[in-house]
């Protein structure tokens, strides 16, 4: 037996702003709202515990300090990369060095409040 990963949590000062972000960057809808102002979003018509997993944006008020230990890494699914990269940097993302050296075949993106991911090259079918 082994696990799937059901959840990723991302702290966020204002979860309403991320959810809004990361819903559109991922297709995804608000599926759960908490008493203490965490917002879960996924995938319509799946929830908890589908073939993907949720995220959970949960509000923060820490600082955060030095490079993420963890990121995400994004794939688009209908269209290229560079036009990919251009929906993703209208919905609010942009670009940020953490070394490249320009010759990777991936983009280093930050979210609205600069949680880092990438934008991968290869296109994924949809599940």
């Amino acid at each position: 037996m082994a696990c799937r990963i059901s959840e990723l949590v991302i702290d966020a000062a204002d979860p309403d702003r991320l959810a809004a972000f990361w819903s559109k960057v991922l297709g995804y809808v608000e599926i759960d709202r908490e008493d203490d102002g965490s917002i879960a979003i996924g995938p319509p018509d799946a929830g908890f515990g589908g073939a993907l997993p949720i995220v959970v944006l949960s509000p923060s008020n820490e600082p955060r300090t030095g490079k993420l230990r963890v990121h995400i890494d994004v794939n688009a699914t209908d269209r290229d990369q560079d036009a990919e990269l251009e929906r993703l940097l209208a919905l609010g993302a942009r670009p940020v060095d953490v070394g490249q050296t320009g010759t990777e075949s991936w983009h280093v993106l930050a979210d609205p409040e600069g949680n880092e991911f990438c934008l991968l090259r290869t296109r994924l079918q949809p599940l």
